[in-house]
């Protein structure tokens, strides 16, 4: 009941607070679009580096792989067989090092 009875300074108080909205004629639907369209390029952009740095990067990688395996006729057949050993459990540690990027570039993702 209290709430409800007002005096002069409680009028005068709500009379000095009471102003009409500015108008902003779209200021603010501008400034929560460009919020918007810088937060899709951050996100974009790192993919897209990822992939143009590694479109550059194939053709040393493949001469690489082509001077090391060259080389590996200079290297004793019991360490090339221990090499050839390891290979099934190289692509399972590359499966797993790949999931687990995905995993963290997805949590960075929601939590953005």
């Amino acid at each position: 009941m209290a709430e409800k009875i007002k005096d002069a300074e409680d009028r005068l108080l709500e009379s000095m607070f009471e102003v009409a909205p500015v108008p902003d004629d779209g200021f603010s639907a501008l400034i929560v679009r460009k919020i918007r369209r810088r937060l899709w390029l951050r996100r974009l952009a790192v993919p897209t580096a990822t992939l143009i740095g590694g479109a550059i990067a194939v053709k040393p990688l493949t001469g690489f792989l082509i001077a090391a395996s060259s080389l590996s006729s200079l290297l004793p057949q019991d360490i090339v067989n221990s090499v050839v050993a390891l290979v099934p459990q190289a692509q399972t540690i590359v499966l797993g090092a790949m999931l687990l990027a995905a995993c963290m570039l997805g949590l960075r993702t929601i939590e953005d």
